[in-house]
């Protein structure tokens, strides 16, 4: 006896519950379009249905805040008359099955997210995330992956300029791929998604639609992988729901939408992300609380025969919807012939509906023409922002307690300290070796430092002097023993980065990597990690104006640890030198700015560390977060480096955030950057050299009583570590390393990884 078919609604993603909400904002049967429409507006990616009552918790203002969450990109007002969007995003499904088109296409739909509020793309950064590099298949993916960032980012013009690598077991089968862009505009130039004025024209510019990414995103980024080895994420079924990118069309749509801006022609726009054409009509109209009539028969196709539902849901690449007056069309339709850009009329802004309580009601009408057929209409609020709020069951995880019980710092050290060194470091070089971080000839710091640094400049822009500062951070390690302390901590590592490049930050995007939200723990986790945020950017006055959530990050019922990944943006006011970076000089004073150790019982604790993980020791406790020492550190220190960006001298050579792999990592990087070794004395006890808490920075000076003066009346501790010189770096009782034998490590260390697993 052959079982019933699967209900059309359930295929398509919805619960019985959802069917029957749909059927009451309706007053009626959907029919098959109309599902499909609801399908992928109401997925998790686009909806945010299980995290949107916790996002509701994150600070979002602030007095330099120009636009906040909601919008494509998130805007601040930088001074002197420009603003800068940022946004951050994740492609981690898709690049799970196709990793070259996966990462490219992200790199596409991050761009559009930016130029979309009226800014020019400036730069771009990849935090991703791996299984250990001893399979083909991870080797598979890290090249794809990269690769994809690599030919789209180089092609379209647009430089990335730093980002993150992690490699750990968890992300064997479920890799993710988040990618970071933020631009720079005239403040007058910015435009959002809305769309007014009846009459008025939606124009579909860009690429032609095609069955490439029916779904795409919006499907494959609200459902896990059913395979245990991941085998299930190389499915050829899953394949077409992966777009394809082109940068070539992309670098021309730039340049067209940017002049359309800058001549006055365009009243709204909004890329075509995830869930394609029904998203950007639904959210234009229901934002400016008009109606939207959309002819599907002018839309552009790339294939043959494509039903309505494809039509609607597509997530082909390189596509923008604008809204403009009719008496612009002529303008429009010369200026992209001009640029060799596809300009289509596909809808017309029409008057809101009156509902049986007099309330005005904006329906999004898909036409065979737009005289012709209504094949579906339905309330375009209902789709943009009327999903489902689901409160999902939260639950700490059971064994938790137990878990950090199992202490790592609890310990007697056991092996050779130089032996974890070494072992702890890896340079990703050959990462951003396939990438051009030089584009424009803005980037003053680029990839392999604490933050990268950029001249605030470009076309169109009002003259300044200032620059913008950019760090991805993020600890799963952290996170998993500890999600709220940990993204706390988090936060307040990429604040730390942005100080050593001299910027002051001002405000935070996230992109917030989990599992199934099905599971209690994993939203229990969420809801901790949220909170751990919101706790550090109060703490810190820093707003969080706009972040991505990516659930369903599991494979054959396992989870991803918690990776929240922190997106800084910072600002430094005058932009005249470089900042001294980690290359210190002979003789210099070697200084450690900042509180030595943390509260508590074990002032050095290693739980979550780089060190513990290597040991396969994931238990442990990590510390709690207190903004008021580390907020006075920070300003010391951005302060000092700020200066010698505006061009004042200064008697600090040096300067590097100790973040991941302890103060022992921070010391051996700058000496494998500069080639000089370093004499430190004692430090205090085996956990100094590996404790990862943010906060402490290793400077050189080459005037110590001065710098001390200074550091004294800022009312922020340091200590004297050493002193700069020679051709190994000693650390009394622990460390005797020479400098080459340190870098080398450093520099071969991901390459023979690379080369090992094939």
């Amino acid at each position: 006896m052959s079982s019933s078919p699967e209900p059309l609604h359930r295929a398509l993603g919805l619960t019985d519950s959802e069917f029957d909400d749909i059927r009451k904002v309706l007053g009626r049967e959907p029919n098959h379009l109309e599902l499909a429409l609801y399908g992928v507006m109401w997925s998790e990616h686009c909806s945010y249905k299980s995290s949107r009552i916790h996002l509701k918790r994150l600070p979002t203002e602030a007095p330099h805040v120009l636009v906040g969450p909601g919008e494509n990109a998130g805007v601040i007002d930088a001074g002197d008359g420009i603003a800068v969007a940022i946004r951050i995003e994740s492609h981690n499904h898709p690049s799970a099955i196709e990793p070259y088109q996966g990462a490219a296409t992200g790199v596409g739909g991050i761009l559009r997210d930016v130029f979309t509020m009226g800014a020019r793309p400036l730069v771009l950064m990849d935090p991703l995330f791996f299984g250990r590099l001893t399979d083909a298949r991870q080797r598979w993916l890290v090249e794809g992956v990269v690769s994809g960032i690599s030919g789209y980012g180089n092609s379209v013009g647009v430089p990335t300029i730093g980002g993150e690598l992690t490699f750990d077991d968890c992300y064997s089968s479920n890799p993710l791929v988040n990618v970071l862009c933020a631009g720079a505009l005239p403040t007058e130039r910015l435009v959002l998604g809305v769309a007014s004025g009846v009459g008025n024209l939606a124009v579909l510019l860009g690429s032609s639609t095609g069955r490439d990414g029916i779904g795409g995103v919006s499907v494959l980024a609200s459902a896990g992988f059913s395979g245990d080895d991941g085998a299930a994420s190389l499915d050829d079924a899953k394949r077409p729901s992966v777009q394809v990118g082109d940068p070539y069309e992309e670098k021309r749509l730039i340049e067209a939408c940017l002049e359309l801006l800058d001549r006055g022609l365009v009243l709204g726009i909004q890329d075509l992300g995830g869930a394609g054409l029904v998203c950007a009509t639904s959210e234009t109209a229901a934002r400016g609380g008009v109606g939207m009539d959309v002819d599907i028969t002018a839309v552009a196709l790339r294939e043959a025969d494509m039903a309505p539902f494809e039509i609607m849901t597509s997530e082909s690449q390189e596509r923008m919807l604008a809204i403009i007056t009719p008496e612009s069309w002529a303008a429009v339709s010369g200026l992209c012939a001009k640029w060799e850009v596809r300009a289509r009329v596909v809808g017309h802004v029409v008057e809101p509906v009156r509902d049986h309580d007099g309330n005005a009601v904006g329906m999004l009408r898909v036409r065979r023409g737009f005289e012709g057929e209504v094949l579906a209409q339905v309330p375009a609020a209902s789709l943009a922002d009327q999903a489902p709020l689901y409160d999902r069951p939260r639950q700490r995880p059971a064994d938790l307690d137990a878990v950090r019980a199992d202490d790592p710092t609890d310990d007697e050290p056991v092996g050779s300290p130089n032996d974890d060194l070494l072992a702890l470091l890896i340079d990703p070089a050959w990462v951003y070796r396939q990438y051009d971080s030089q584009l424009f000839l803005n980037t003053v710091v680029g990839p392999g430092r604490d933050a990268a640094l950029l001249r605030l400049a470009g076309p169109g822009l009002p003259p300044s002097r200032r620059g913008i500062a950019l760090s991805t951070d993020s600890n799963p390690r952290w996170c998993a023993l500890d999600p709220r302390a940990g993204t706390a901590l988090t936060v307040a590592e990429s604040v730390a980065n942005l100080a050593c490049v001299g910027a002051t930050a001002k405000a935070v995007v996230n992109c917030l990597n989990f599992g199934n939200p099905e599971h209690p723990e994993v939203m229990w986790q969420l809801s901790e990690s949220i909170d751990g945020m919101a706790e550090a950017c109060r703490g810190l006055d820093l707003p969080v104006i706009g972040g991505n959530v990516s659930l369903y990050n599991e494979s054959g019922g396992s989870d991803i640890d918690p990776t929240p990944v922190v997106g800084l943006l910072g600002v430094v006011d005058s932009l005249v030198a470089p900042p001294p970076g980690w290359a210190w000089d002979e003789g210099d004073a070697l200084v450690l700015v900042g509180t030595r150790t943390v509260p508590g019982p074990r002032p050095f604790p290693l739980g979550g560390t780089k060190w513990a993980t290597m040991r396969a020791r994931r238990g442990g406790s990590v510390p709690s977060f207190d903004p008021g020492p580390f907020a006075r550190t920070v300003r010391f220190v951005a302060g000092e480096v700020a200066a010698i960006c505006a061009g004042t001298a200064s008697d600090v050579t040096a300067v590097h955030d100790v973040g991941g792999g302890g103060l022992a990592v921070a010391l051996a990087e700058m000496v494998a950057v500069t080639g000089v070794g370093a004499e430190v004395g004692e430090l205090l006890g085996h956990g100094e050299l590996f404790s990862e808490f943010p906060g402490r920075f290793v400077m050189t000076t080459s005037d110590v009583e001065v710098f001390s003066a200074r550091a004294q009346a800022a009312g922020v501790a340091w200590a004297r570590l050493g002193t700069i010189g020679g051709s190994r770096l000693r650390v009394e009782g622990a460390i005797d390393l020479s400098v080459g034998d340190i870098a080398a490590r450093r520099r071969d260390a991901l390459e023979d990884a690379l080369a090992s697993a094939g």
